[in-house]
């Protein structure tokens, strides 16, 4: 569509020239990440910040698509674009965008709000770039009503033996879900997915995010790390050709072709799979650990809320793995605003306008004190600190100025792969001569 290929600075003046109620004098515009819980938690934040700052410090927000977002940044500010004062930047962009930036002091008072680690997320060169909003990783959501009546019933637990048996071609038993490898997960998917099973009480055994998205790719990438994947070893050499990128390639695909995850599959990314699990209509999910707030809440999800447990991905022979990263917000080197800008992003760094990004909905990594005051609202920013600490991880490369480009060449190959467009083979040699290109620049 046309719109896709708008920049971010022609979207912006064309929202400057339209009044927009409250936000008239707005000095300060801030480019956020659009859609789910980071934009309505954002909103939340400016609202408050709006309720008590001067007129001339107001701040106006600014949305654009994903699919492209971070290529049409990187674009407007190297041309120098002044339409927004602050902006998003992310752990695995920070390289990509600091030339356009200019570092910030957050004061003392922000290390004891998120603590040095979570700080780092935002730094590069070590300069501080950004206030941490969002601490990324996943959880493994479930349902605790299905899985409790499968450990309960005999027959039930023989069914599920027997498809192991046929499909994944192993003995395997129901487990408590905190104790799941990757393939009791996929024996667990396949027993609750009608196609499968027509006694299954749900449609599907799981949601699998397969769209050509870089940010699908994340979620994926967890399961071969467990299998002790990675991008590069040591020696700089490109390892995704591994077996490990290939069992758990082939695992989703088997899912996939078996029914276990929606026909539509191939195009869904966060939003869908939150819709098919808040309807009830799955077992389990491997979703950001940003859906909490609302798969456990009563008014959003009321088919799942009450019943939905939360664990860490799966293990595979290397143990637990959980893709880690931070998104925040920078100042502009040419924002208009830099004054105001920069008073916006001190007060993000306070512990009051992280409490309210947290009930906002938003996933802050808090400090253990900070977070006791949002635990009983939001216990799953405490799971988010345990296993970031104990599961979280970055891929050798993961990091470099190329690594977006690199996830967007994983989803396109990877996604032709379980469409049926290509060979597995195929697939992971497109991949490798893609990733030694652009490791080389």
């Amino acid at each position: 569509m046309k719109m896709m290929r708008t920049s971010l600075a022609a979207v912006a003046a064309l929202l400057s020239s339209i009044a927009m109620p409250g936000l008239s004098n707005a000095a300060v515009t801030v480019l956020g990440w659009p859609g789910g819980s980071e934009e309505t938690a954002l909103r939340a934040a400016v609202e408050a910040y709006n309720g008590k700052a001067a007129e001339t410090d107001r701040v106006e927000l600014l949305f654009f698509n994903r699919d492209g977002f971070f290529d049409k940044l990187q674009a407007d500010m190297a041309a120098g674009s002044s339409a927004f004062d602050i902006n998003l930047v992310a752990t695995y962009s920070i390289g990509r965008y600091a030339p356009y930036m200019e570092p910030i002091e957050l004061g003392p008072d922000a290390a004891k709000v998120f603590g040095e680690s979570v700080l780092k997320t935002m730094q590069f060169d070590g300069k501080q770039y950004g206030v941490p909003t969002d601490l990324s990783l996943h959880f493994m959501y479930y349902r605790k009503d299905l899985i409790e009546a499968l450990m309960a019933d005999d027959a039930a637990k023989a069914k599920y033996a027997e498809i192991a048996k046929e499909h994944l071609e192993k003995e395997l038993q129901p487990k408590d879900p905190d104790q799941w490898t990757w393939e009791d997960w996929a024996a667990t998917a396949l027993y609750f997915s009608k196609q499968v099973n027509d006694e299954s009480p749900v449609r599907y055994g799981t949601v699998l995010q397969m769209k050509n998205l870089l940010f699908n790719m994340m979620v994926f990438q967890s399961l071969p790390r467990s299998y002790g994947g990675d991008w590069m070893d040591a020696a700089g050499n490109v390892t995704i050709d591994s077996e490990a990128y290939r069992t758990s390639l082939e695992l989703y695909k088997k899912l996939y072709d078996a029914g276990a995850s929606p026909r539509d599959s191939l195009s869904y990314e966060f939003a869908e799979t939150n819709a098919a699990y808040s309807a009830g209509q799955a077992a389990t999910a491997l979703q950001w650990n940003a859906a909490a707030a609302d798969l456990t809440n009563a008014e959003k999800s009321p088919a799942v809320a009450d019943v939905t447990g939360v664990v860490a991905p799966p293990a595979g022979p290397n143990g637990r793995a959980d893709h880690i990263h931070g998104l925040g917000l920078g100042l502009n080197k040419n924002a208009k605003n830099k004054e105001g800008a920069i008073k916006f992003l001190k007060w993000l760094a306070s512990e009051e306008a992280a409490l309210t990004y947290a009930r906002g909905g938003g996933s802050p990594a808090l400090a253990p004190e900070v977070v006791a005051k949002v635990a009983s609202e939001r216990p799953d920013l405490v799971k988010l600190g345990e296993f970031a600490s104990r599961y979280g991880y970055v891929m050798t490369g993961a990091t470099s100025a190329n690594a977006l480009s690199i996830y967007e060449l994983q989803a396109k190959e990877f996604t032709g792969y379980w469409s049926g467009q290509q060979s597995l083979d195929d697939a992971l040699a497109h991949t490798k001569a893609g990733m030694q290109d652009l490791l080389k620049k």
